[in-house]
């Protein structure tokens, strides 16, 4: 059964719509071998949520890959001190970002970080990221005609917020959306003609990125402003505090994580407005449904397809036992659309609640980023539909082939 079951999640047809491909994974085979992802693929949302909290599925993913080709050069009788290669040397320097951890790193990473992105200091940023938005859609209604909305709006936003965040110049977010594009490639599985040469362009932009954080953090030590990247370096942990080495990759991973997904979330909350048109309507109409809409349009459509994990301890899972070594996707747009959970998971429904969704993972490892995510979103979202009343879809969008992320390439329309 498990082998007629259509599981390429990086087909041209699966890339636009995936979730035709999640429904009959679901209902026929929800815990999956794919021999095409060389995965399981686990799409039910009581699956999703068991292997979130499961001990055996480790967030440590990096190192194993890492060890892996280490293992398969030295087989091949390669000699010892040839120069690593490009995945490995990207491999290596991914392995120490707190988001591929587990306690009790991940545990000491994320409370050293903790401090930056409390509440009260995320929330400040409300009027600066209002401002940046409508600077953002002051340009693009100068524009006429056809117009790209996610390079336009979507795409830049992120990348000055967190310039700004770090204490970098805002003009230096073109060098952010560049590494976070090279980072890409590789951290979620781009397909297609990308492939052979992703871990090269990665490389670059890592090196690039490492050399200009350490700039950074060392201009922060020498002088702490109110930024995020000083408040990461103050703990009250007198005995312990975050290494350069640890800070570069916490800017590193603010940096990727936090302009990927909050690109895709404006983007596919727009396009599912769009093709939702009573739903924009109610919006517009009544504001005050901004907060539980981006809930919705989060479960609906949201940023991230799969996050994976790596297999430490014989397990079992809806009847299927899964072995160390081995890979498990789990597939949250999937675990966001089942109907065992929610009801009419396909409707688009702005008043829905509860809304227990899975957009920014579960448990220890929930998106340390999301309350930011979510206040860029609703306020990039909230300003497109009032200030935009004629927005419409010139085109159908271009969407990337990438495994893990849900992301178009370009959202062109009209206003």
């Amino acid at each position: 059964m498990t082998g007629a079951i259509a599981d390429d999640l990086l087909t041209a047809q699966a890339s636009a719509d995936p979730y035709a491909v999640f429904d009959a994974l679901r209902r026929d085979d929800p815990v999956h071998w794919s021999e095409t992802h060389r995965a399981w693929l686990v799409t039910r949302y009581a699956d999703v949520s068991a292997a979130f909290a499961n001990k055996a599925f480790s967030n440590d993913r990096v190192r194993p890959v890492l060890a892996k080709q280490q293992a398969r050069r030295a087989e091949s009788g390669e000699a010892a001190d040839r120069p690593a290669t490009a995945s490995e040397r990207v491999l290596a320097l991914m392995s120490g970002w707190m988001v591929v951890s587990d306690p009790p790193v991940h545990t000491r990473l994320r409370k050293l970080a903790a401090g930056a992105f409390k509440g009260q200091r995320i929330a400040v940023m409300d009027a600066q990221i209002t401002a940046l938005v409508d600077e953002l859609l002051d340009g693009f209604l100068a524009g006429a005609g056809e117009q790209d909305l996610i390079s336009e709006v979507a795409y830049p936003l992120p990348a000055t917020v967190i310039a700004t965040m770090l204490g970098a110049p805002p003009s230096d977010r073109d060098l952010f959306r560049e590494w976070s594009d090279e980072l890409a490639l590789v951290a979620f599985g781009t397909g297609g003609a990308a492939r052979a040469e992703r871990h090269e362009r990665a490389l670059r932009g890592l090196n690039e990125m490492d050399a200009y954080f350490r700039g950074l953090v060392a201009q922060r030590r020498a002088e702490p402003g109110e930024d995020m990247l000083s408040a990461m370096m103050s703990t009250d942990e007198s005995d312990d505090k975050l290494s350069d080495d640890e800070l570069v990759a916490m800017c590193a991973l603010l940096l990727f994580a936090g302009h990927e997904t909050t690109t895709n979330s404006i983007a596919n909350a727009t396009l599912a407005l769009l093709r939702n048109p009573d739903a924009l309507a109610a919006l517009r109409a009544d504001p005050s449904l901004l907060n539980p809409a981006v809930e919705e349009l989060l479960r609906y459509d949201g940023p991230i397809k799969v996050i994976n994990r790596w297999v430490v301890a014989e397990t079992e899972l809806a009847g299927r036992t899964i072995s160390p070594g081995e890979r498990v996707h789990l597939v949250l747009a999937s675990a966001n659309r089942d109907p065992e959970k929610f009801t009419d998971p396909d409707t688009l429904d702005l008043t829905r609640s509860p809304n227990p969704h899975v957009a920014f993972g579960k448990g220890i490892h929930a998106c340390i980023g999301a309350q930011l995510a979510r206040m860029e979103t609703r306020i990039a979202v909230g300003r497109i539909v009032e200030r935009l009343p004629g927005l419409a879809l010139a085109h159908e969008p271009v969407w990337k082939d990438a495994l893990a992320s849900r992301s178009m390439e370009t959202l062109v329309v009209t206003h």
